[in-house]
C-alpha cells in the first residue's frame, strides 16, 4: 500500500480483530459455567444410578435450580436418564465441546454417568459473527477520521516540499497541532523561508554585482581606446579586483556552513591599534576595560576586515577626524568607529547595511560599491554579535560593533 493512512488504518483494524478474538476467548473462560464445579454439586445431589427415572429427573431439577443451564444426565453407555431444557447429545469425552447449538461442557461422574451442560439462553454462531461485525464497523468508523486527519497533514507537507522543489520558493504549509507532524511543518516553513531569503539575496547580489562590474570594465575599455596612462588603468583594475574579492567574501559569509577560518582568541586592542595606524585614526580604550574583556573568540582575518571596512568608510565619507573607542562589559566587547561626516538619517540606518546600498547623493567615484557595511554586518553576525549606526555627539556618525567576550 502506497498510502500511509491506509496502512495505519488496516493495522489498527487488524489489532482490533485480535483484541476482539482474545476478548471472546476470555469471556468464555470467565463468563460460562465451570463444569467441574457443577459435577461436584451434582455428585452430592443426584439420585443414585439405579433410582427410578422420575427421581433422577427431580434430582436434576434441584441441581439446575438457580442456574440458567440446559442439563442432561446420561448412563455410561450414552442412554439419556434425565434432561432439563433443550436436549443435549450424549457426550463422547469430558471437557468443552462445540456441539450443535453452541459450546457445551461434559463431565463424567464417579459412578460412570455423564453430566452435560450448556447455557440455557444461548445465541447461535451467526449472532456472534453479527456482534463482532458491528463492533468492528463502529471501531472502523471512529478510527478513520483520526487517521485520515493525520495523513492529510502529511500530504499537505508533501505537497509543500514538492512545490518548493519545483521552484515555488514561497511555498509554506499550515502548522496544525503540537505533535511531531506540526513540528515537522514548522521546520519546513523555517527552512523554506531561509532558502527563499538566500536565493533572493544571491539574485540581488548577482544583479547588483553585474552592474557594478560593468563600471570599472567600461572605464578600462575607454582608457585603452583613448590611450590613457597606465596608472589610471591599474587603478581601475585594482578597484575591479577589490570588488570581486568583496563579492566572493559576501557569498561565503551567506553560506552558514562555509569554513571561514580557525577560531581563536583575538585581542581587539592590538587589532584596532594596527588598523588605526593605517589611516592615522585615534584609538581610545576605556579605563575600566581589561585585556580579558577585550579578548573575543573569532577569526582574526574577518574581525580585522570588519574594523578596516568601518575605518575606510569613515575616511571616505568623514571630514578628516576619525577615532576608534574600545569598551567592554562582563558579556560584550564594543568597537566604536567615529567620524565627523554628514551622518546617516535615522530612517536609513538599517538600509545602509544592505548589499550595494548607497546613501542618496553618494557617487560611484567616491569609491566603494556598497558592500563594505554589508560585510561588516555579516562578519559580526557570524561571530554572534551585532552592528549598529548611531549619531555622534557634535556631528557625524558612530558605527558600533558588539561582540560576545
Amino acid at each position: 500500500m502506497r498510502r500511509l493512512y491506509l496502512r495505519i488504518y488496516f493495522a489498527v483494524l487488524a489489532s482490533l480483530v485480535l483484541f476482539a478474538l482474545a476478548a471472546m476467548v476470555l469471556w468464555r473462560m470467565v463468563a460460562e459455567p465451570d463444569g467441574r464445579e457443577l459435577a461436584a454439586i451434582a455428585h452430592n445431589v443426584l439420585a443414585p444410578a439405579a433410582a427410578p427415572a422420575g427421581e433422577q429427573q427431580a434430582a436434576l431439577e434441584r441441581v439446575a435450580r438457580g442456574t440458567r443451564l440446559d442439563l442432561a444426565l446420561f448412563a455410561p453407555d450414552g442412554t439419556r436418564l434425565a434432561a432439563l431444557g433443550e436436549p443435549l447429545a450424549a457426550p463422547e469425552r469430558a471437557g468443552w465441546r462445540h456441539w450443535k447449538g453452541g459450546p457445551s461442557w461434559a463431565t463424567q461422574l464417579p459412578d460412570g454417568r455423564w453430566l452435560a451442560s450448556r447455557p440455557h439462553h444461548r445465541r447461535g454462531p451467526l449472532f456472534g459473527l453479527f456482534a463482532l461485525a458491528m463492533i468492528l464497523l463502529a471501531m472502523a468508523l471512529g478510527i478513520y477520521p483520526v487517521v485520515r486527519r493525520l495523513t492529510k497533514r502529511l500530504e499537505r507537507l508533501q505537497n509543500g516540499v514538492e512545490a518548493l522543489g519545483a521552484g515555488e520558493l514561497s511555498a509554506r504549509v499550515k502548522v496544525e497541532g503540537r505533535d511531531e507532524v506540526a513540528r515537522l511543518a514548522g521546520s519546513f516553513n523555517r527552512a523554506a523561508g531561509r532558502i527563499e531569503e538566500l536565493v533572493g539575496a544571491h539574485k540581488s547580489l548577482l544583479a547588483n554585482a553585474s552592474h557594478e562590474l560593468r563600471t570599472p570594465l567600461a572605464r578600462i575599455r575607454m582608457a585603452l581606446e583613448l590611450g590613457k596612462d597606465r596608472s589610471e588603468i591599474e587603478r581601475d583594475i585594482a578597484e575591479l579586483d577589490a570588488l570581486i574579492d568583496e563579492i566572493l567574501l559576501a557569498s561565503r559569509l551567506d553560506a552558514k556552513e562555509a569554513d571561514m577560518g580557525t577560531i581563536e582568541a583575538v585581542d581587539l586592542t592590538g587589532l584596532a591599534a594596527e588598523e588605526c595606524a593605517r589611516v592615522d585614526a585615534e584609538l581610545d580604550v576605556a579605563e575600566d576595560a581589561s585585556c580579558d574583556t577585550l579578548t573575543v573568540r573569532g577569526v582574526p582575518r574577518l574581525l580585522r576586515r570588519a574594523i578596516r571596512n568601518l575605518l575606510e568608510n569613515a575616511r571616505r565619507y568623514g571630514a578628516g577626524e576619525i577615532s576608534v573607542q574600545l569598551d567592554s562589559t562582563s558579556k560584550v566587547a564594543e568597537i566604536r568607529v567615529n567620524d565627523r561626516g554628514p551622518g546617516v538619517p535615522a530612517a536609513l540606518r538599517d538600509r545602509i547595511f544592505e548589499p550595494f546600498y548607497r546613501l542618496p547623493g553618494a557617487s560611484e567615484r567616491n569609491g566603494g560599491v556598497g558592500l563594505g557595511l554589508a560585510l561588516v554586518k555579516s562578519i559580526t553576525e557570524r561571530h554572534g554579535g551585532s552592528v549598529r549606526c548611531e549619531d555622534r555627539p557634535g556631528g557625524g556618525a558612530s558605527f558600533v560593533i558588539a561582540l560576545p567576550n
